[in-house]
């Protein structure tokens, strides 16, 4: 696969490079430097990892989900991008991109968000102990491209997220 590159410019969803950190059905839940973030007592109901080509408003990669198979961790793959969740971190804005070959159906963008929705408060009980402040929520569905408005491309001088997750 040639290097991350922005979103193709196409009609349509936008087309974007994704690497597979947390396969789906996994419990390992790691970050982008590859790093062990925590164990979850319930399995990832999908493919989770990031667009290397974009850091999110929170510093880190900008999240992508993958729907459909598990994938192995490290997959590369180019999908498109079909929405986005607003996920809100410690107060933070994380987005998390929706991909998939085939459009969304309306009962999958409904798991997606109630996930989310669970995942948001599970988070905020383990900031909590972590003793790290701020507000978890879920933010709903947006467009692919107003989360793609929202990163800024990545440069050659990042080394991770400049917050511990």
């Amino acid at each position: 696969m040639p290097p991350p590159t922005a979103p193709v410019s196409a009609p349509g969803p936008p087309l974007l490079d994704v690497v597979i950190e947390i396969p789906r059905g996994s419990r390992v839940k790691r970050g982008s430097t590859g790093h062990i973030d925590f164990l979850s007592p319930y399995p990832c109901l999908f493919n989770y990892g990031s667009v290397p080509a974009y850091i999110g408003q929170e510093g880190d990669l900008l999240d992508a989900v993958v729907l459909g198979p598990a994938l192995p961790r490290g997959a590369r793959l180019r999908i498109p991008a079909r929405g986005a969740v607003i996920l809100i971190d410690r107060g933070m804005t994380d987005d998390k991109l929706i991909c998939s070959a085939a459009p969304v159906a309306p009962d999958e963008r409904e798991q997606v968000l109630a996930f989310f929705a669970r995942y948001a408060r599970l988070k905020g009980w383990l900031n909590l102990l972590r003793l790290r402040r701020g507000r978890n929520a879920c933010g709903g569905w947006c467009e692919a491209s107003e989360a793609l408005a929202r990163a800024v491309p990545r440069d050659d001088l990042w080394v991770g997220p400049p917050v511990p997750f």
